[in-house]
Protein backbone atom coordinates (compact mmCIF):
# COMPACT_ATOMS: atom_id res chain seq x y z
CA UNK A 1 0.00 0.00 0.00
CA UNK A 2 2.72 2.49 0.95
CA UNK A 3 4.73 1.79 -2.20
CA UNK A 4 1.88 3.00 -4.43
CA UNK A 5 1.13 6.18 -2.45
CA UNK A 6 2.93 9.52 -2.47
CA UNK A 7 3.43 9.85 1.30
CA UNK A 8 3.71 13.64 1.21
CA UNK A 9 0.30 13.92 -0.51
CA UNK A 10 -1.58 11.68 1.93
CA UNK A 11 -4.79 13.11 3.39
CA UNK A 12 -5.90 12.53 6.97
CA UNK A 13 -8.32 9.89 5.64
CA UNK A 14 -5.39 8.05 4.02
CA UNK A 15 -3.38 8.24 7.25
CA UNK A 16 -6.39 7.13 9.30
CA UNK A 17 -6.94 4.14 7.00
CA UNK A 18 -3.25 3.21 7.26
CA UNK A 19 -3.23 3.50 11.06
CA UNK A 20 -6.43 1.46 11.33
CA UNK A 21 -4.60 -1.47 9.70
CA UNK A 22 -2.47 -1.61 12.85
CA UNK A 23 -5.24 -1.02 15.41
CA UNK A 24 -4.26 -4.21 17.27
CA UNK A 25 -1.09 -2.39 18.39
CA UNK A 26 -3.10 0.21 20.30
CA UNK A 27 -1.70 3.75 20.32
CA UNK A 28 1.75 2.75 19.03
CA UNK A 29 1.02 3.40 15.32
CA UNK A 30 -0.25 6.92 16.08
CA UNK A 31 2.77 7.66 18.24
CA UNK A 32 5.18 6.17 15.69
CA UNK A 33 3.62 8.14 12.79
CA UNK A 34 4.00 11.44 14.71
CA UNK A 35 7.56 10.52 15.77
CA UNK A 36 8.55 9.50 12.25
CA UNK A 37 7.39 12.84 10.78
CA UNK A 38 10.08 14.60 12.81
CA UNK A 39 12.73 12.53 11.05
CA UNK A 40 11.05 12.51 7.61
CA UNK A 41 9.66 16.04 7.23
CA UNK A 42 7.97 15.30 3.90
CA UNK A 43 5.31 13.30 5.78
CA UNK A 44 2.03 15.24 6.27
CA UNK A 45 2.08 16.27 9.95
CA UNK A 46 -1.37 17.89 10.00
CA UNK A 47 -2.92 14.79 8.41
CA UNK A 48 -1.24 12.58 11.04
CA UNK A 49 -2.50 14.77 13.89
CA UNK A 50 -6.08 14.81 12.57
CA UNK A 51 -6.03 11.04 11.98
CA UNK A 52 -4.84 10.48 15.56
CA UNK A 53 -7.68 12.47 17.14
CA UNK A 54 -10.23 10.80 14.88
CA UNK A 55 -8.98 7.31 15.78
CA UNK A 56 -8.13 7.71 19.47
CA UNK A 57 -10.41 10.60 20.51
CA UNK A 58 -9.52 14.20 21.28
CA UNK A 59 -7.73 13.70 24.61
CA UNK A 60 -5.84 10.50 23.86
CA UNK A 61 -5.17 11.48 20.23
CA UNK A 62 -3.72 14.81 21.34
CA UNK A 63 -1.52 13.11 23.94
CA UNK A 64 -0.27 10.45 21.51
CA UNK A 65 0.53 13.08 18.88
CA UNK A 66 2.20 15.40 21.40
CA UNK A 67 4.42 12.64 22.77
CA UNK A 68 5.28 11.40 19.28
CA UNK A 69 6.14 14.83 17.87
CA UNK A 70 8.13 15.81 20.96
CA UNK A 71 10.07 12.52 21.06
CA UNK A 72 10.80 12.92 17.34
CA UNK A 73 12.09 16.47 17.83
CA UNK A 74 14.19 15.28 20.76
CA UNK A 75 15.58 12.42 18.66
CA UNK A 76 16.70 14.79 15.88
CA UNK A 77 18.14 17.27 18.42
CA UNK A 78 20.04 14.51 20.27
CA UNK A 79 21.42 12.91 17.08
CA UNK A 80 22.68 16.26 15.80
CA UNK A 81 24.08 17.26 19.21
CA UNK A 82 25.75 13.87 19.66
CA UNK A 83 27.11 13.19 16.18
CA UNK A 84 27.03 16.55 14.41
CA UNK A 85 30.24 18.02 15.77
CA UNK A 86 31.43 19.13 12.34
CA UNK A 87 27.97 19.88 11.02
CA UNK A 88 27.94 23.45 12.32
CA UNK A 89 31.17 24.32 10.49
CA UNK A 90 29.89 22.65 7.33
CA UNK A 91 26.56 24.52 7.49
CA UNK A 92 28.23 27.86 8.20
CA UNK A 93 30.70 27.32 5.35
CA UNK A 94 28.03 26.24 2.82
CA UNK A 95 25.49 28.86 3.92
CA UNK A 96 27.15 31.85 5.59
CA UNK A 97 23.74 33.40 6.32
CA UNK A 98 22.93 30.45 8.57
CA UNK A 99 25.49 31.83 11.05
CA UNK A 100 23.08 34.67 11.73
CA UNK A 101 20.28 32.23 12.55
CA UNK A 102 22.49 30.10 14.80
CA UNK A 103 23.73 33.13 16.77
CA UNK A 104 20.20 34.54 16.99
CA UNK A 105 18.97 31.23 18.38
CA UNK A 106 21.83 31.08 20.88
CA UNK A 107 21.16 34.64 22.07
CA UNK A 108 17.39 34.33 22.42
CA UNK A 109 17.06 30.59 23.15
CA UNK A 110 13.62 29.80 24.50
CA UNK A 111 11.35 32.29 22.71
CA UNK A 112 12.28 31.60 19.06
CA UNK A 113 12.17 27.83 19.57
CA UNK A 114 8.81 28.14 21.34
CA UNK A 115 7.31 30.41 18.66
CA UNK A 116 8.60 28.32 15.77
CA UNK A 117 7.24 25.20 17.47
CA UNK A 118 3.77 26.77 17.71
CA UNK A 119 3.36 27.02 13.94
CA UNK A 120 2.52 23.89 11.95
CA UNK A 121 3.85 25.58 8.80
CA UNK A 122 7.44 26.25 9.85
CA UNK A 123 10.20 23.74 9.07
CA UNK A 124 10.50 22.14 12.50
CA UNK A 125 13.04 19.65 11.15
CA UNK A 126 15.41 22.57 10.48
CA UNK A 127 14.62 24.16 13.85
CA UNK A 128 15.59 20.88 15.55
CA UNK A 129 18.82 20.62 13.54
CA UNK A 130 19.83 24.25 14.11
CA UNK A 131 19.02 23.90 17.82
CA UNK A 132 21.18 20.76 17.92
CA UNK A 133 24.22 22.39 16.31
CA UNK A 134 23.84 25.56 18.38
CA UNK A 135 24.85 26.02 22.01
CA UNK A 136 21.24 26.27 23.18
CA UNK A 137 21.03 24.37 26.49
CA UNK A 138 19.24 21.03 26.40
CA UNK A 139 16.68 22.07 29.05
CA UNK A 140 15.82 25.23 27.07
CA UNK A 141 15.18 23.22 23.91
CA UNK A 142 13.07 20.65 25.79
CA UNK A 143 10.92 23.24 27.58
CA UNK A 144 10.34 25.41 24.51
CA UNK A 145 9.56 22.40 22.30
CA UNK A 146 7.20 20.72 24.77
CA UNK A 147 5.20 23.92 25.22
CA UNK A 148 5.28 25.09 21.61
CA UNK A 149 4.38 21.71 20.12
CA UNK A 150 1.65 21.38 22.75
CA UNK A 151 0.03 24.62 21.57
CA UNK A 152 0.29 23.67 17.90
CA UNK A 153 -0.95 20.10 18.33
CA UNK A 154 -3.83 21.17 20.60
CA UNK A 155 -5.03 23.66 18.00
CA UNK A 156 -4.76 21.25 15.06
CA UNK A 157 -6.35 18.43 17.12
CA UNK A 158 -9.25 20.63 18.19
CA UNK A 159 -9.93 21.69 14.61
CA UNK A 160 -9.52 18.20 13.17
CA UNK A 161 -11.57 16.38 15.81
CA UNK A 162 -14.99 17.35 14.48
CA UNK A 163 -14.61 18.52 10.90
CA UNK A 164 -18.29 17.89 10.12
CA UNK A 165 -19.42 20.27 12.88
CA UNK A 166 -16.88 22.79 11.66
CA UNK A 167 -18.50 22.90 8.22
CA UNK A 168 -22.01 23.15 9.73
CA UNK A 169 -21.11 26.34 11.59
CA UNK A 170 -19.57 28.78 9.08
CA UNK A 171 -18.28 31.21 11.74
CA UNK A 172 -16.07 28.45 13.20
CA UNK A 173 -14.75 27.67 9.75
CA UNK A 174 -13.97 31.34 9.06
CA UNK A 175 -12.24 31.64 12.45
CA UNK A 176 -10.16 28.52 11.84
CA UNK A 177 -9.18 29.63 8.33
CA UNK A 178 -8.24 33.05 9.73
CA UNK A 179 -6.09 31.57 12.51
CA UNK A 180 -4.35 29.16 10.14
CA UNK A 181 -3.88 31.95 7.58
CA UNK A 182 -2.29 34.16 10.23
CA UNK A 183 -0.10 31.30 11.38
CA UNK A 184 0.93 30.53 7.80
CA UNK A 185 1.84 34.17 7.05
CA UNK A 186 3.73 34.58 10.33
CA UNK A 187 5.50 31.25 9.89
CA UNK A 188 6.52 32.13 6.32
CA UNK A 189 7.85 35.53 7.42
CA UNK A 190 9.96 33.89 10.12
CA UNK A 191 11.07 31.22 7.66
CA UNK A 192 12.01 33.71 4.93
CA UNK A 193 13.94 35.85 7.40
CA UNK A 194 15.96 33.11 9.03
CA UNK A 195 15.88 29.94 6.88
CA UNK A 196 16.63 31.17 3.37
Amino acid sequence: MIGSVDLSAMTWEDVEQLLNHFESLGPLPGFFAAWLESLLPFLPLVAILIANVNIYGLGEGFLISWLGVFCGALTVFWLVRRFGGRLRHFVERKSPRSTRLIHWLERHGFMPIFLLSCFPFTPSFLVNIVSGISKVPFHTFVTATVLGKGVMILMVSFVGYDLVDLFKQPWKLVLVIGVFGLMAVTGRKIESKYFK
